[in-house]
């Protein structure tokens, strides 16, 4: 195999760069096949080089992975583009896009291509989507074969390029992602150009978000429609523009820092879960090839050149055995009765295991789909598709995959599935590289990506139960009433909570405790789990802030509406392009303009000013005394703050969790955009002891503090969930420590019971200028004044 560039060209957010050649005087990148272990990553990243059907990959890890390290890798495998000269959005030579905003491109004769003269597969490189993609009138289904760009006089002249990487950095403007009007050649020129952005630059290529879970939700909305239909339209200061935009979208994200939008998680093909090693050997052998490679990163390529060239060579060949891949009806059944099965929403999940498996097959080498092509393909696509809210685990259990493959398999009788060439499960003949042939370290340079892979991700083990209240939550009361009225009663979600005793208890937000109620947890003792959640009203903070995107308070932001124009103070932002006229306008006699344009000057230009919503940093403070322990009343507590940490999600917000109980308060959670850790942590929230109010409002003041250095722009909403009642320390001691809070927006959430109430959380409110909200009013439709209050305040 020749040599060719084994980098890609990689994009910052001000302008492209070329590629260079790994090991040349450019920057060399590590080697895909010098990664050690992360099989399953490795495993989907190629199928999708395989076929870009497959629908991207999302890669869920922890910190210090190799995730990015892989992906920037994931270039260098691919083949080469043949692309129209001089087009800047990668078109076809051999069918040009004939909305190209920078066509229409003219047959002239030969190509002059520089490099390799044939590129495997016209398409190949354009990504999952089915639109604007010709195909053969008699070829198979999955992908065209590959065609050879010599000898043709009737295509577009073309240069032959390696595939690209573009990168998307978290903090991109809409402009640069989806290109704009070239602001400069228009008041230079008077000319209305484009400028095109990075989709262009990945058409045909790859795009690669890293942290795309703190991409923001404008960004996230114009990455779905592009990726969803294959094209991006541009509609905005007087452009109107519409160009392909086919990539291989990949994305890399810490659950640590906040979980996906289900909108963009469904969007991407397959998911992986990467966590380090706990193989000591292994950990080594790693440490030990990045050393080499820190020392001398060109010679390290060179000694793994040749496994590169091997595995880009093998994945050609795949892509070529595509076209002849036969999906029979007996796989299509054994998909549908997976996914079916398994209760994935949608028939994405259906279409991606079919694609996946399909290139697991041409991968393996064989043109037959068998039940291990769809397991593994099954194992990759469905996991992310089967969680229905944040709080749930992501993961698939295999034995329950196994046994839904058993129960097709049995189903079949009239098709029986061949199973997998050379013995596969039976174990009569092991296909080279797979789990059961792992070998030494020397063993796997020959052989560096096993066909089938023991997942990274962890087992949901989510039963009947648990799926049972997924779908209560996400399809609303409507549904609960009718499955409610086929067993002849009406209940209220999150009403009835087992106590242990087989007993079922009224957990209701306010519901008044049973005089037979369980006595309070023993200190250190874990709580009753928490009471179902449910919609909550929206509260926010008042005024208008300046933070990230999200979508609680009101804000001043670079999206959303434009409210008015200002001058820009230091570098312009956005420009306003009506008010920029309006400035220069009177000025254009004694400037000298004697023809068409205008003459516009720095101090003309007029910035937009929008207004959108912010996220916010939501810190609960949460009362875990004796007082709240009774089981009914924790119950309801801990429901109606995981309603609050679900709300918190949608929100984009930002959380923390402070609890106080016995002689002090504690940190639980430190401020975070993982609304899962902060459930799990509620969950393991023990309870019992004193009610040291005091210090619980100081723990929190300090943590406000700390995180107003950190952020400044992200605005605090203080929730404190308590019934009032300090039993440790005096009332003084409360008074002094509201007292640097008085200037945070606070809600009370009071949980006080009975007949007889004292107010105490009321009171508390008061003290720090904040609002008193009972827990009961946190549902169904409790908080209208509030909320119009705090409109007004807003």
């Amino acid at each position: 195999m020749p040599d060719r560039p084994t980098t890609a060209v990689r994009h910052t957010p001000q302008a492209a760069r070329p590629a260079e050649p790994a090991g040349s005087a450019g920057v060399a990148h590590y080697p895909f096949t010098a990664v050690v272990g992360h099989d399953d990553l490795k495993l989907a990243l190629i199928l999708n080089a395989v076929s870009p059907r497959t629908g991207g990959v999302l890669v869920r890890g922890e910190k210090g992975t190799a995730k990015s390290t892989i992906v920037r890798a994931l270039a260098a495998l691919l083949p080469p583009v043949a692309v129209v000269a001089r087009c800047r959005f990668s078109c076809d030579p051999a069918a040009p896009d004939p909305g190209c905003p920078d066509g229409p491109h003219h047959l002239d004769g030969p190509h002059h291509s520089e490099g390799p003269r044939s590129v495997d597969g016209p398409r190949a490189q354009d990504g999952p989507h089915d639109s604007d993609v010709p195909r053969s009138q008699d070829g198979p289904r999955f992908q065209d074969g590959p065609r050879s760009l010599e000898g043709s006089r009737d295509e577009a002249s073309a240069v032959v390029r390696p595939a690209r990487l573009v990168e998307l950095p978290v903090g991109a403007s809409e402009d640069r992602l989806a290109g704009a009007l070239d602001l400069e050649r228009a008041l230079t020129e008077g000319v209305k150009a484009f400028e095109p952005g990075l989709l262009a630059a990945a058409h045909r290529g790859v795009l690669y978000v890293d942290e795309v879970n703190l991409l923001h939700d404008h960004l996230v909305d114009l990455l779905l429609d592009a990726a969803a239909l294959g094209t991006c339209y541009v509609e905005r200061d007087t452009v109107s523009v519409r160009h392909a935009a086919r990539f291989l979208l990949v994305g890399t994200m810490n659950p640590e820092e906040g979980e996906l939008r289900p909108q963009l998680l469904d969007r991407f093909g397959l998911t992986v879960e990467v966590v380090a090693s706990r193989d000591p050997a292994e950990r080594a052998e790693v440490v030990r090839r990045r050393l080499a490679f820190e020392d001398d990163p060109d010679g390290f390529v060179r000694r793994w050149r040749e496994e590169e060239r091997a595995l880009a060579a093998r994945i050609a060949e795949a892509r070529a055995r595509l076209a002849r891949i036969q999906l029979p009806d007996a796989a299509l059944r054994t998909i549908a009765t997976v996914c079916a099965g398994l209760g994935v929403d949608g028939m994405r999940a259906d279409l991606i295991t079919a694609h996946a498996a399909a290139a697991h097959a041409a991968w393996r080498g064989d043109i037959r789909v068998t039940e291990e092509d769809i397991r593994q393909a099954a194992r990759l696509a469905l996991p992310h598709r089967r969680r229905r809210d944040p709080f749930d685990a992501p993961g698939l259990n295999e034995d329950e995959l196994d046994d839904l493959l058993r129960d097709a398999a049995s189903g079949l009788d009239d098709d029986p599935d061949p199973g997998p060439p050379g013995g596969g499960q039976d174990g009569s003949e092991a296909v080279p590289g797979t789990s059961s042939d792992r070998g030494t370290d020397a063993d796997r340079r020959q052989d560096p990506l096993p066909e089938s892979t023991v997942p990274h991700g962890r087992a949901s083990g989510q039963g009947r139960d648990r799926s049972q209240a997924d779908d209560d939550l996400h399809h609303g009361p409507e549904r609960d009433r009718g499955r409610d009225h086929e067993q002849g009663r009406e209940q209220d979600p999150g009403r009835v909570q087992q106590d242990g005793t087989g007993q079922g208890q009224d957990v209701r937000p306010g519901a008044a405790a049973a005089p037979n109620g369980a006595a309070a947890d023993v200190p250190g003792q874990p709580a009753a789990p928490p009471g179902d959640p449910y919609r909550v009203r929206a509260l926010t903070v008042p005024g208008l802030g300046t933070g990230a995107p999200g979508r609680r308070s009101r804000a001043r932001t670079s999206h959303g509406r434009v409210t008015g124009a200002r001058v820009p103070s230091g570098r312009p932002g956005v420009p306003h392009l009506t008010a920029t006229v309006r400035a220069a306008a009177p000025y254009q006699r004694e400037r000298g303009r004697t023809g068409p344009g205008l003459v516009i000057r720095r101090a003309d230009v007029r910035e937009a000013v929008r207004e959108g919503r912010e996220g916010n940093l939501v810190l609960f403070v949460v009362d875990a005394s004796g007082s709240m322990a009774a089981r009914r009343r924790m119950g309801a507590v801990k429901g109606a703050v995981l309603s609050l940490l679900l709300d918190a999600y949608q929100r984009r917000d930002k959380i923390g969790l402070v609890t106080f109980r016995g002689a002090g308060a504690e940190l639980v959670l430190p401020p975070t955009s993982s609304v899962e850790a902060g459930a799990a942590r509620l969950r393991d929230l023990p309870t019992g002891g004193r009610t040291p109010l005091a210090e619980g409002l100081r723990r929190a003041a300090g943590v406000v503090r700390a995180e107003r250095l950190r952020d400044p722009s992200r605005r605090p909403l203080l929730v404190v969930v308590t019934d009032g009642r300090a039993t440790a320390g005096t009332e003084g001691d409360v008074r002094r420590a509201a007292a640097p809070l008085r200037g945070v927006a606070a809600v009370v959430v009071d949980c006080e019971t009975g007949p007889v109430r004292l107010g105490l959380a009321a009171r508390l409110a008061a003290l720090l200028r904040g609002e008193s909200v009972h827990l009961a009013d946190l549902a169904a439709g409790g908080l209208r004044d509030l909320v119009r209050e705090r409109r007004k305040a807003a």
